[in-house]
């Protein structure tokens, strides 16, 4: 069984900061793409950043702001938010996937934005 386990969501001011953390827990090996995704209240979700094995990628609304970064040995991908806006606000999920296709999703933390 393999988890993935969200943190660091919450309630941050405009212009404020989090550090959203996911860690991979159970039988998962291989691990190629490590990114984050977030759906906003009546938005489909969509792609923030992802890692595919060194390759990083964001969404245009969150370039020069947000940073990805991955730990390999404690399976970990983290979210460095930075220069938050009202927009940010939705739920952030963590997606995980193997060389072996396999694809895994967090449960999802919520971040809003606001004064």
């Amino acid at each position: 069984q393999v988890q993935l386990a969200e943190s660091g969501g919450g309630l941050v001011q405009p212009g404020g900061s989090l550090r959203l953390s996911c860690a991979a827990s159970g039988r998962i090996y291989s691990i190629v793409d490590m990114g984050w995704y977030r759906q906003a209240p009546g938005k489909q979700r969509e792609l923030v950043a992802i890692d595919s094995g060194g390759d990083v990628n964001y969404a245009d609304s969150v370039k020069g702001r947000f940073t990805i970064s991955r730990d390999n040995a404690k399976k970990t991908v983290y979210l460095q938010m930075n220069s938050i806006k009202p927009e940010d606000t939705a739920v952030y999920y963590c997606n995980v996937g193997t060389m072996y296709r396999q694809d895994y999703w967090g449960q999802g933390t919520q971040v809003t934005v606001s004064s």
